[in-house]
């Protein structure tokens, strides 16, 4: 795809991004949500956390083909090394190395701002996902059993672990993205992953 790039989100996406998200809260327990948010709440959940966290898309001549971002993992202060990542693509791009080009450019984006660890939850079952997780180095931390009832079931979540840079000591708090977007090494980072889609 010689058109498709990684880019930083922008309001402007939320409606894709909507979309593409709407269909893992009401076509299976791949979320946990019951009603899929509008634009305008995903636009919320955007500005919520990119002071701190990269949100990025997949973008081929103005589509949304898929989305990553990094968030909170726990609000409490040792923790702050630490975020949670996810990614959803569009289903017409699925087996295109969309996730993993959005990943690869998430983590390096993370790594730079100082962050340690990236963990991710999965529903299960979904061997897809977890395979996927692990060839990108994601370890298994364990099993949330029965943790989330949907869709008239129980289901469990797998947690995953990935280191993101060495875990050296005194060390500063992870930069801001308005920080880290002035780095040097930014627009390598955010480009690391193009080169897979």
């Amino acid at each position: 795809m010689s058109n498709a790039r990684i880019r930083l989100a922008v309001p402007e996406d939320a409606e894709q991004i909507a979309a593409i998200y709407a269909r893992a809260v009401t076509e299976s327990a791949t979320s946990f949500e019951i009603v899929p948010p509008d634009a305008a709440e995903m636009t919320n959940r955007m500005s919520a956390i990119v002071e701190r966290y990269p949100w990025l898309v997949a973008d081929d001549r103005g589509t949304v083909m898929g989305y990553a971002y990094g968030s909170t993992h726990r609000a409490r202060y040792a923790y702050q090394w630490s975020a949670e990542v996810s990614a959803y693509v569009h289903r017409d791009h699925h087996r295109k190395g969309i996730g993993r080009g959005l990943y690869e450019s998430l983590f390096s984006i993370l790594a730079l701002q100082g962050y340690r660890t990236a963990v991710a939850g999965l529903t299960l079952p979904n061997e897809a996902s977890e395979e996927f997780h692990k060839s990108l180095g994601f370890s298994v931390i364990g099993v949330f059993h029965k943790i989330g009832y949907k869709n008239n079931a129980w289901h469990d979540t797998l947690w995953l672990e990935r280191p993101l840079a060495p875990y050296d000591t005194d060390i500063p708090q992870p930069m801001t993205m308005a920080h880290a977007r002035r780095d040097p090494a930014f627009d390598a980072a955010l480009e690391r992953g193009e080169q897979l889609l």
